[in-house]
């Protein structure tokens, strides 16, 4: 279908002040922040205050480039704007509309020469047949699931993985229309052809970010609620039942790619309700609560090349409520993901939604708080973060051994500090698994660390620790270590999430 967008082609300038925000740096120095565009008004169509028009509401839901540098910029009320000069003085950004009567997309992508873009109800693929800067062509690009009219039914992708498959995710229903009955709601697939969609795993609830990482295997962050203990990250494969079963109702259609051969069990420690289900899968990391946020948005590999200082390889994970951004190391043991969470930076502007890399190696922020609160105080937003050069003190990797931990840092320790096994600080924990929203930690148990040997490089210890426990969560403070300047790590904590202990059945 070929339409022409109710669009005027104009050139914004800064349309609101340009706001200053106090970013704190909880576990990484060297990182400056930028702010691009930041607004203070009310955002919701709900508020009395609230005119349509005024300026540009920059409630980010989708960020891209394009191959002439420009940022492709979806936002929530239905509109895709391009912005140049972003990477320059945030004074001299320029912006143009490029679509707009979209319904509520969560995510852009750069396909070719053309946008592909996720509304509520479809994949649509935006492009400028004529070369006048604005989208004249909006085709549906991928559709076959059901929207019920539920506050709650986003749909969020397109991401491309390694093969170069793009991946959608569905949100669960909620509020008064939550049976999940219309197809799909919950699940994860791929764009398949002829414009349909392809369902591959089930058991999410509110999938708001999808990415892959340098492998190409795609992952998503989904947040807690009934079902989710806390905010998990998953490793997308076909087949995989992960959490939520409030969707599976799908699992009857004919294209399901799976079918629970157990019923779900229900107020059970979570590793108990591994072992009932065959098909679920555990996430390849767990996001405690609070402590690394409270709703998981987005993630972005962090491109190789040292752009972004010394973690390369890893994820950068976006936070709403909390307005801020953790880091995720991944390995693979016994063919399966899993690793360490670690703080990053907090005290952006806004709920962070969108996270992307651009060319240059820093970090673009995209924000929005409409409809739920957040630590930021601000309405919306595009904040972007830039390595300083000068490499933090902090634990790069965390990485898991038969015995124990093997700690990577990211400059030379003393060995000295680094040395002494009373220096850190270690248990475990899970969660129930219910139908209850979320879940405190259960089954919490101290583990003792009994030598910590430094490599003789100064950049690695391994931890030996008695009582490591599989599918439960090993929580680190590694408050005794220094650098050789005798500094001590701005954030001492990491989180790994040990679903297969090393050597071990």
């Amino acid at each position: 279908m070929r339409l022409t967008p109710r669009t005027t082609a104009g050139t914004f300038g800064l349309a609101c002040a340009l706001l200053a925000t106090g970013l704190r740096l909880i576990a990484t120095e060297g990182y400056d922040l930028q702010t691009i565009l930041t607004g203070s008004s009310p955002t919701s169509s709900r508020h009395a205050q609230w005119k349509p028009g005024d300026g540009l509401t920059l409630e980010v839901s989708g960020l891209d480039f394009m191959p002439d540098g420009k940022l492709a910029v979806a936002i929530r009320k239905g509109e895709v704007w391009l912005l140049d000069g972003v990477l320059g003085a945030p004074d001299k950004v320029r912006y143009t509309l490029f679509a707009s009567g979209l319904h509520e997309p969560l995510g852009v992508l750069r396909d070719g020469d053309s946008l592909l873009v996720t509304q509520r109800t479809e994949v649509t693929r935006l492009r400028d047949t004529n070369g006048d800067g604005v989208a004249d062509e909006y085709l549906t690009a991928a559709r076959g699931w059901n929207v019920s009219g539920s506050y709650h039914g986003y749909a969020y992708g397109p991401k491309r993985d390694g093969l170069g498959n793009l991946w959608v995710a569905l949100n669960l229903d909620m509020g008064e229309r939550a049976d999940n009955k219309a197809a799909w709601r919950g699940w994860s697939g791929v764009m398949g052809p002829d414009n349909t969609f392809l369902p591959m795993v089930a058991g999410l609830r509110s999938p708001c970010g999808l990415g892959a990482n340098t492998a190409g295997d795609m992952f998503c962050v989904d947040q807690q609620g009934t079902w989710i203990p806390s905010t998990p990250i998953y490793h997308l494969r076909k087949g995989a039942f992960f959490l939520n079963p409030e969707g599976i109702a799908s699992q009857e259609r004919p294209d399901s790619p799976l079918k629970l051969s157990a019923p779900v069990p229900n107020k059970v420690p979570y590793p108990e309700a591994l072992r009932a289900l065959p098909e679920m899968v555990p996430p390849a990391v767990w996001l405690p609560y609070h402590r690394m946020g409270r709703s998981g948005t987005d993630l972005a590999v962090c491109p190789t090349g040292g752009k972004f200082g010394p973690f390369d390889g890893q994820f950068f994970v976006g936070e709403f409520t909390d307005a801020k951004i953790s880091r995720v190391f991944l390995e693979k043991v016994a063919g399966e993901y899993q690793g360490a969470a670690f703080p990053f930076l907090a005290g952006f502007a806004s709920g962070v939604v969108r996270l992307l890399f651009a060319p240059d190696g820093s970090l673009l922020v995209g924000m929005s708080s409409r409809g739920w609160s957040s630590l930021g105080t601000q309405a919306y937003g595009l904040q972007r973060v830039r390595w300083s050069g000068e490499t933090p003190f902090a634990i790069q990797e965390m990485r898991a051994l038969p015995d124990g931990f093997e700690l990577v840092f990211t400059t030379e320790i003393d060995p000295a500090s680094a040395a002494l096994a009373s220096g850190y600080a270690l248990k475990s924990y899970t969660y129930l698994y219910s139908n209850a929203y979320g879940s405190a930690e259960i089954d919490a148990l101290p583990l003792t660390v009994t030598s910590a040997s430094v490599s003789a490089d100064r950049r690695r210890v391994r931890l030996k620790v008695d009582g490591l426990r599989a599918l439960y969560i090993h929580e680190l403070r590694a408050a005794g270590v220094r650098s050789t300047a005798g500094t001590a790590l701005a954030e001492p904590d990491a989180y790994y999430t040990l679903n297969r202990i090393p050597g071990r059945p």
